[in-house]
C-alpha cells in the first residue's frame, strides 16, 4: 500500500529537498523527524547498511509512520577504507567539516600516498514500519582520487579534494546539476525511485 506521508529520519535541509523532489511526483509528503519530539537514533552499527536501518526504524517506532534514512561517507583505500562509517565524526564526536577534512589530509600524508583512490557511498533504506521485515534499501557509490589541497567552494564534507577524473573538476567545484548526475547520492536516489514505483506503486503493495 502506497504512504501518504513519510518521516525522514534526519533534519538535514539538502536531503530533505532531495528526496521531497522524488517523492512528489507519487504525491507522498516528506516530514523531517525535526518536526517531532524525537532523540537521534544510536548509529552503532558496522555497516552504512546497519546504521541507515537503524535511523529508519528508530524513527518508525517512536513517530509510527514509513521513514527513509540514509547513511553515506568516504572510503580510503590507503586507510585501509577509513574513515567510512565514521565520517561525520572522524575528528570527533561534533567535528565540523574542515576538521573532519583536515585530519583526512593529515592521515593521508603520514601514508604518503600521492592521489590516493577514494570511494564516497551511500545507502537509503525505506521501512513501513519498525518491524518490516523487508526494507527497500539501495546503494551507490563515487570513484574518486584525493587531492592534497582543497579547490573549490561548493558542496560539504569532503568534497573539496574529492577528485572527479571523468569531470575533471573536485565535487566542491561542480554546480548541484553535475553533481547530482554523478555523485553516491544522486545515483542512489535515483536507484530508490525506480524501486520505490515498482514495489510500491506499480504493484500497489
Amino acid at each position: 500500500m502506497q504512504p501518504n506521508q513519510i518521516i525522514l529520519a534526519s533534519g538535514n535541509q539538502k536531503k530533505l529537498k532531495e528526496l521531497s523532489e522524488i517523492l512528489k511526483q507519487f504525491t507522498i509528503e516528506l516530514v523531517p523527524q525535526s518536526n517531532f519530539v524525537i532523540t537521534e537514533a544510536v548509529e552503532d552499527g558496522l555497516t552504512f547498511v546497519e546504521n541507515a536501518i537503524k535511523k529508519a526504524r528508530h524513527a518508525c517506532e517512536i513517530i509510527g509512520k514509513p521513514a527513509i534514512a540514509d547513511d553515506s561517507g568516504i572510503e580510503v583505500d590507503c586507510l585501509g577504507g577509513s574513515p567510512g562509517i565514521y565520517s561525520a565524526r572522524f575528528a570527533g564526536e561534533h567535528a565540523t567539516d574542515s576538521e573532519n577534512l583536515n585530519k583526512l589530509i593529515t592521515n593521508i600524508k603520514a601514508t604518503n600516498e600521492i592521489k590516493p583512490n577514494a570511494r564516497y557511498q551511500c545507502v537509503i533504506v525505506y521501512m513501513r514500519h519498525a518491524k518490516d521485515p523487508t526494507p527497500l534499501i539501495t546503494q551507490a557509490s563515487w570513484e574518486g582520487v584525493l587531492l592534497e589541497q582543497p579547490l573549490g567552494n561548493g558542496g560539504f564534507g569532503y568534497d573539496p579534494i574529492f577528485y572527479c577524473p571523468s569531470a575533471q573538476k573536485t565535487a566542491a567545484q561542480m554546480t548541484m546539476e553535475e553533481k547530482a548526475q554523478l555523485s553516491h547520492r544522486g545515483k542512489a536516489l535515483a536507484l530508490f525511485q525506480q524501486a520505490f514505483q515498482q514495489r510500491y506503486i506499480n504493484n500497489s503493495i
